[in-house]
């Protein structure tokens, strides 16, 4: 198990990410769509046999994006870009609030938005 650092512009980008751009799985989950911006840095899940399992996205010490199909997995991205730097306020997908908690990521509830919540914590 291994945790990559791509942008779009890797030759093996699309490799591991091509199946979560546009999946109906990963969209019905997290209540978000997944898109490969140029300006993104993509910490990317990959076991053994060079499966991805999920995936953090990042701009400018904001996380964009979140998925995994694994919430063990997902820790260990969230905690491999809170040693990268410090996460500034982030909104994202509220399916991971108790593990973004397990993570010491301080969370604040959006009044508008039903499937989202705000994210933010210190580099460790």
């Amino acid at each position: 198990m291994m945790i990559l650092k791509l942008s779009n512009k890797d030759s093996n980008f699309y490799y591991y990410m091509g199946k979560f751009f546009g999946s109906r799985i990963v969209q019905t989950e997290t209540k978000d769509r997944i898109y490969d911006d140029n300006n993104k840095i993509w910490y990317i899940y990959v076991d053994s046999n060079d499966k991805a399992y999920g995936f953090i996205s990042v701009c400018d010490s904001i996380i964009k994006n979140i998925y995994s199909s694994h919430e063990e997995y997902l820790k260990e991205l969230l905690l491999q870009v809170m040693k990268d730097f410090s996460v500034e306020p982030s909104v994202v997908t509220k399916l991971y609030e108790n593990l973004y908690q397990e993570c010491g990521l301080k969370i604040t509830n959006l009044d508008n938005y039903k499937h989202f919540v705000m994210i933010r914590g210190d580099k460790i």
